[in-house]
């Protein structure tokens, strides 16, 4: 087993972090926030994921997981040293590398000789080489190994992975990292830093291809008189294309799908290649907003200013408490601009109001997200959102319709309890339309 230093613990760091000790390492995990990392130490895990917690506590309990907040200190005597560091996106879908220039000029001295620095964020092609000269130093091995952990699956992804994408220049210094996941039996994929750092990139850049292409074909279905349930239920069952992400949705978001598609975009033209495709990926994407944006207008009566509308999920995906880039957020803004108040829930945003702005009302259950309201729409894919008592949620309301943008309501559930429904991707004209104004007492 192996002295392993992880320097961040966000969303790829703490996974990465207790799933590396889980498997019999030793690690140290490291952050600028103190109080996150006081928190880790008492053995609160500071995200939703499911599984983390039993991990920590574990891993806590035996002694081989501990956080500090010293990254020089964090990486002495560390074999492998992990980089799970922000990678956010400039302006022009360019890569800020501040945070992970900053850390190695402030960790370079301290790295035991004849360690392996592992590149575990999303970052450009090339950053490997350039950490390597950054670094300066010949003793200490720079390695590209990108992560591919689903928000709210990261557990189940990293001891159950699929591959393992190590970039070295060296068979001997990937088969030392391929090592790292020993008792995953994950096969390990050896290529060169440059292709490792790309392969990412166009892993979720195919995957937000697939879910546009999805959107466009989900919005054809209801012109059409189809479904898109059946269509894409047909479609995944050929072996070549697949079923996983063929859900039609609001859009795609989250912390990479995003960032990662503006990047290739970007990576392209530093080249002088125009990348048709993508770029219209991720201009249908857009598109998608304005469209569940035009949903919800379409069925209020085709006007939103001084309307309360009603949002079922805030956070870009379930089993996850993230909001980054989120398409509910997105949406939300749209519908603010024309003029309507939101109302949200979302059952892992407790307390975290602050951070939606001043037009959204955090309510404390889906209920109380309902008063007042003339719509309902439901932009993140809580499995609980279809269980929840529609005549209940319609007592609160003064217009009596929902956009499900999930395809977790039952239709029937919905026009037993008054409302219209505008269902994504299904083609039952009965089921669109204007809602049901309640009269007045």
């Amino acid at each position: 087993m192996s002295r392993v230093a992880v320097v961040g613990v966000g969303y790829v760091g703490l996974p990465t972090a207790a799933c590396l000790a889980a498997l019999g390492h030793t690690v140290v995990g490291c952050d600028v926030d103190q109080i996150k990392v006081d928190k880790l130490n008492a053995g609160v895990s500071t995200m939703h994921e499911v599984g983390l917690d039993d991990l920590l506590h574990g891993a806590r309990a035996d002694g081989r997981l501990a956080f500090i907040c010293s990254a020089p200190l964090a990486v002495m005597g560390a074999e492998f040293t992990f980089l799970c560091l922000p990678t956010p996106p400039c302006s022009d879908g360019s890569v800020d590398l501040s945070h992970i220039l900053a850390v190695v000029d402030e960790i370079g001295p301290h790295l035991m000789a004849g360690s392996v620095l592992i590149t575990k964020s999303t970052v450009p092609i090339g950053t490997s080489r350039l950490l390597a000269k950054r670094l300066n130093r010949s003793d200490v091995i720079v390695v590209s190994n990108p992560e591919f952990l689903r928000e709210g699956a990261a557990v189940e992804d990293f001891l159950r992975a699929e591959r393992v994408v190590v970039g070295a220049d060296s068979a001997e210094a990937s088969q030392s990292v391929g090592r790292l996941y020993a008792g995953t039996d994950a096969p390990v994929i050896s290529v060169s830093p440059e292709s490792a750092e790309i392969a990412k990139y166009a892993a979720n850049a195919f995957l937000a291809t697939k879910l546009s292409f999805v959107n466009e074909i989900s919005a054809m279905c209801e012109e059409l008189g189809a479904d898109a349930g059946e269509v894409f239920a047909a479609v995944g069952a050929d072996s070549r294309i697949g079923a996983g992400f063929l859900e039609p949705g609001p859009g795609w978001g989250g912390s990479c799908l995003p960032k990662d598609s503006a990047a290739l975009l970007h990576a392209a033209r530093s080249v002088e290649l125009e990348p048709t495709l993508l770029r219209e990926t991720i201009q249908a994407n857009e598109q998608q907003f304005v469209r569940i944006a035009d949903k919800v207008c379409r069925a209020v009566g085709g006007s939103l200013p001084g309307r309360i509308l009603t949002i079922w999920g805030l956070t870009f995906k379930a089993g996850s408490d993230d909001l980054r880039m989120s398409p509910s957020l997105k949406i939300a803004d749209l519908l603010i601009a024309a003029g309507a108040s939101i109302r949200a829930f979302d059952p892992t945003l407790d307390g975290q109001a602050a951070s939606l702005g001043a037009d959204i009302t955090l309510c404390p259950d889906a209920y109380s997200a309902c008063e007042g309201s003339s719509a309902i729409l439901v932009l993140t894919e809580w499995p609980q959102f279809g269980d929840l008592d529609l005549h209940r949620a319609a007592t609160q309301m003064v217009w009596r319709a929902v956009v499900d943008a999930r395809r977790v309501i039952d239709p029937a559930k919905a026009a037993a309890a008054g409302f219209t429904l505008d269902r994504i991707g299904s083609g039952a004209a009965e089921e669109r339309g204007a809602g049901v104004k309640v009269a007045a007492a």
